[in-house]
């Protein structure tokens, strides 16, 4: 099966395409930038630019493009960067897939677009699931429009999949990518309070998910790519500490988190405790359900291939 990427340089997309290439799978990459290899097709995100001819004879598509979240200070232009990344991003490819889908060439059958949890806001110890509204603040705004952009392939008849996903445990990119280093020193321990749930999902899970999203012909609209069994920031820091042999005792104050991170900050402190109902109850089985076997897989990753 051919299967066209977004993001494929990125943690999960480059996680993504070894597994479907290692499987046989034929990868189009589509990139930023001039192509290096017959693989790649440039797309220009921003300006909408994404020929849907790039897409003829690709079975599906996978959307998982944006700009990163934790990279930088969230000042006001970075904002609008995390919000046009996102959106007219998912605009351009939603727009070339239903174009591509009116071709008789074998038109793509299905596009899984990246989204967050982000979108249900702070929902306190409230067990959250696909079909619970979406909550406030920047990101949930964020996401709003994010999924909203997917719609023209929905409209077209393509099976869209909104893969909200969680806090993704890796040693090599997101939110874990910083802290195995602290733990490793010593240096930490819960976040504010500790009280807020995290949800999160193990590399390998994340990976297995969107190779199920795309397998699954019943699945479409939103799902939830998050373990079963999430678990407060507090536990997060005991199971770290345990598993690192390191004491995780001091928590990091809100007010400095605010100071340090800026409107970031507000993610890291909110509380979401997201349950993966849709992907269990299509049939799909975590290998890494809880924290801990999640955080000694990401202990065991391969080094993380470098971007192309």
């Amino acid at each position: 099966m051919r299967i066209a990427i977004t993001g494929s340089s990125g943690l999960i997309g480059s996680a993504l395409v070894r597994s479907l290439e290692a499987d046989g799978h034929r990868v189009t990459r589509l990139v930023r930038r001039a192509p290096r290899s017959a693989d790649e097709v440039r797309w220009e995100p921003l300006s909408g630019r994404l020929d849907p001819r790039a897409l003829a004879g690709c079975a599906a598509v996978v959307h998982l493009a944006g700009a990163g979240i934790g990279d930088h200070r969230w000042t006001a232009a970075y904002r609008e960067e995390i919000r046009d990344s996102r959106v007219l991003g998912t605009t351009a490819v939603a727009k070339a897939v239903a174009e591509a889908a009116a071709a008789p060439d074998a038109p793509p059958a299905v596009l899984v677009s990246a989204s967050a949890i982000g979108i249900y806001g702070d929902g306190g110890s409230e067990a959250l699931d696909e079909d619970s509204p979406s909550g406030e603040g920047f990101l949930a705004d964020v996401c709003r429009e994010w999924e909203a952009a997917a719609a023209p392939a929905a409209e077209a008849g393509v099976r869209t999949v909104l893969a909200r996903t969680g806090l993704v445990v890796s040693r090599h990119g997101g939110a874990w990518k910083r802290l195995f280093p602290l733990f490793r020193l010593g240096l930490g321990g819960p976040l504010g309070n500790g009280r807020q749930y995290w949800s999160f999902i193990a590399l390998h899970d994340h990976v297995a998910a969107l190779r199920h999203a795309l397998a699954t012909g019943t699945l479409s609209g939103p799902v939830n790519l998050t373990a079963p069994l999430p678990v407060t920031n507090r536990e997060v820091a005991r199971v770290m500490g345990r598993v690192l042999h390191r004491p995780a005792l001091l928590p990091a104050p809100a007010p400095a988190l605010r100071l340090a991170l800026g409107g970031m900050a507000a993610d890291v402190l909110a509380s979401q405790r997201v349950l993966p109902g849709r992907l269990l109850g299509s049939g799909f089985e975590f290998a890494y359900p809880d924290v801990e076997s999640a955080v000694r897989a990401a202990l065991a990753e391969e080094g993380h291939a470098s971007a192309r």
